[in-house]
C-alpha cells in the first residue's frame, strides 16, 4: 500500500547544494527568467512564457494541486544564489499500481552541472521512501538525448521508444521511457 500522506504537506528537501521546495508567489520573477526561454520549453508540453502573469498562473496551479494534495512540483532551488533554476516533481500517481511519472524543466545556464541529476535522485528517493511506491517513470521526446542521460544518471532503465506518444506543440513526438523499480533502488543503496 502506497502512502500518499506525504503529498498533502509536500517536505522540502534537502542536499548540500540543492532545496527542493514548494512553491509560492514571490518565486514568479525566477520561474519567468528561465521559462520564458524557448530552448528550456522546447520539449515541455507547456510554451514558453511570454510574462511574468503566466508565471504566476503556473504558481497558482501548483499552490492548489498542494492544497489537494495532489502529485505536484517541487521548485528547485540553487542554495548558493537562493532563486528557484527549475522544478521537479511528480506527474501523476497511480495508487492501484504503486506507480508515478516524474518530470522536471531546468534553467538553461544550469543544464549540464549535475543538477538535475541530483535533484531528480532526491525526488526517487522520496517516492520510494516517503510514498512507498513501486514503480516511477519518466519520458523524454527522442529529439532531447540529454534528459535520458539524466534519468540513467538518476538510476533509471530505458525500456524504449513510444511512437508519436504525445502531441507537442502541435506536432507527434516519439519519446523514450525510463523507469526505475523499487528492487533495483534498493540494491543500488545497498
Amino acid at each position: 500500500m502506497i502512502a500518499l500522506a506525504p503529498l498533502a504537506n509536500l517536505p522540502a528537501l534537502e542536499s548540500n547544494r540543492l532545496l527542493l521546495r514548494r512553491l509560492c508567489m514571490r518565486d514568479a520573477p525566477d520561474i519567468f527568467d528561465y521559462s520564458r526561454d524557448p530552448e528550456v520549453a522546447r520539449h515541455v508540453l507547456w510554451s514558453a512564457h511570454t510574462s511574468v502573469s503566466e508565471s504566476r498562473s503556473y504558481i497558482r496551479y501548483m499552490l492548489r494541486r498542494y492544497r489537494l494534495g495532489e502529485p505536484s512540483s517541487w521548485g528547485i532551488v540553487l542554495k548558493s544564489e537562493n532563486r528557484v533554476v527549475g522544478t521537479v516533481g511528480f506527474m501523476w500517481i497511480q495508487e492501484e499500481n504503486a506507480s508515478a511519472e516524474v518530470g522536471y524543466s531546468l534553467g538553461r545556464a544550469y543544464w549540464n552541472q549535475g543538477v538535475m541529476t541530483e535533484a531528480l535522485r532526491m525526488v526517487v528517493d522520496f517516492g520510494f521512501r516517503q510514498l512507498r511506491l513501486n514503480r516511477i517513470e519518466a519520458q523524454h521526446e527522442v529529439d532531447n538525448p540529454a534528459s535520458g542521460a539524466v534519468m540513467r544518471k538518476a538510476g533509471m532503465t530505458y525500456e524504449g521508444t513510444l511512437r508519436q506518444r504525445l502531441c507537442n506543440k502541435g506536432r507527434f513526438v516519439d519519446v523514450n521511457l525510463y523507469a526505475i523499480l523499487r528492487d533495483e533502488y534498493a540494491a543500488k543503496r545497498a
